[in-house]
């Protein structure tokens, strides 16, 4: 229980500390602006133009047959052997610097607005002249059925298929298996037998997930109320007691200055959304990724791989960085609180973006699915395939969970047996 009181001296206040302006708003106009469409600033264009017909061919020789080597993250062309890259988009686009400058919303061209175009899209092979499907919901390339030259779209298409940048493997797929293993292995006990038995490592995966990376500088403000405790007491009633305590209420107001480099989100709205008959948000827990050396987009780096397409906007995640930018806001003015032995509550929040920058960008995660029939429960192991953190969730065993706990409560009630006959 709380008293609230009317101290003459308050707390000290941050004189450097910036007023929250104006009074608290609702949760309307909280939602209103999350919701209000971004200011326009520059865009970027990050298409690579020499890649615009299509081909992906090896400086070298001249070959489209060229991939990603996992082990160095490098592309090698299977005929001559020779080893390239693209430039990373950190240093050849200037993404690392100048975020406290940004004003308005500045978007690459692969993370613009998505077209509600079809997903397949018909591409002229340039080896033969052919045509070409290519259905972009479900891949970035196809072969052409007449010269088997390797089709790869590359320039953004009108739905929004294409990413600015692309960071590569650098898990191997064996590696990535023995990950998985190992987290499997520490939850054996209660496993279950089928999903031990029926792991196959070819269903290990290699998967490109859409995501959105943002750097943006902000203002969060906040007011609340604070307590300082003065005084606590118990009371005893009968058989039981109850303690009380008595407490100065302050008005809190905290505003901070900060900016965000990096800050990941998802593109797609099946990653975005919880879903409890899935356990697909899984994805997310093995963030982050060291996106800093992420490549210009190159879509030779998906040959041997899959990879989902972004379907959310800018618009559609502004709410999501207002959210994420008002939780570090939080955690920025964490340090100037505590005076208030009693905690702060705030009643009251606003964040403004002084600018933003958004770039899309496909991060590689080894994914292994098992689906159990009984629960209708779609379970995923992930793995981030730059650092190998892993996380996911393994169908358990109802009677082994039950058998550990009846033994468990057999034990107990031995101990507890033993004790009572220890003590008589």
């Amino acid at each position: 229980m709380s008293s609230p009181g009317s101290p003459s001296d308050p707390p000290p206040r941050d004189p450097d500390a910036p007023v929250f302006d104006g009074p608290p708003l609702s949760l309307e106009e909280e939602l209103a602006a999350a919701r209000a469409e971004p200011e326009p600033g520059p865009s970027i264009e990050m298409v690579n133009e020499s890649l615009a017909d299509g081909v992906n061919r090896c400086p070298k020789c001249g070959s489209t047959d060229v991939r990603q080597r996992a082990s160095t993250g490098r592309l090698i062309c299977l005929f001559c052997r020779h080893e390239l890259s693209e430039a990373r988009v950190e240093e050849e686009f200037g993404l690392g610097v100048g975020i406290d400058q940004l004003e308005g919303t500045v978007i690459a061209g692969g993370a613009g607005e998505i077209s509600s175009d079809e997903d397949v899209i018909t591409m002229t092979c340039t080896g033969c002249g052919a045509d070409v499907v290519v259905d972009t919901a479900h891949a970035m390339n196809a072969r052409c059925h007449w010269c088997r030259h390797t089709l790869n779209v590359n320039q953004r298409t009108p739905n929004g298929a294409v990413p600015d940048a692309v960071l590569p493997f650098r898990l191997t797929h064996a590696e990535a298996v023995e990950k998985i293993r190992e987290f499997a292995s520490k939850r054996r006990l209660f496993a279950h037998p089928r999903f031990k038995k029926e792991f196959v490592p070819d269903n290990v995966l290699g998967v490109y997930l859409p995501y959105l990376v943002i750097d943006a500088s902000a203002e969060a403000s906040y007011v609340g109320q604070g307590e300082v405790q003065t005084r606590r007491w118990t009371e005893k009633h009968g058989d039981s007691s109850t303690t009380y305590y008595a407490a100065d209420v302050y008005r809190v107001d905290r505003s901070v200055a900060f900016t965000v480099d990096d800050l990941t989100v998802e593109g797609a709205a099946d990653r975005a959304n919880f879903d409890g008959s899935t356990t697909n948000n899984i994805v997310n827990t093995v963030l982050p990724f060291d996106t800093k050396n992420a490549v210009q987009w190159n879509s030779s780096y998906l040959v041997g791989f899959t990879s989902e397409k972004r379907d959310l906007d800018v618009a559609d995640l502004e709410p999501v960085l207002q959210d994420q930018l008002l939780s570090i806001g939080r955690s920025q003015v964490e340090g100037s609180l505590g005076q208030f032995d009693r905690g702060v509550r705030w009643e009251a929040e606003k964040v403004d973006v002084g600018g933003s920058r958004w770039v899309s960008m496909y991060l590689p995660v080894w994914l292994y699915s098992y689906y159990q029939e009984n629960t209708r429960m779609l379970h995923y192991i992930a793995v981030n395939a730059r650092t190998g953190e892993t996380m996911g969730s393994v169908p358990v065993s109802q009677w082994r969970l039950l058998a550990a706990a009846f033994t468990v409560g057999t034990f107990l009630e031995g101990i507890a047996g033993w004790l009572l006959v220890a003590t008589s």
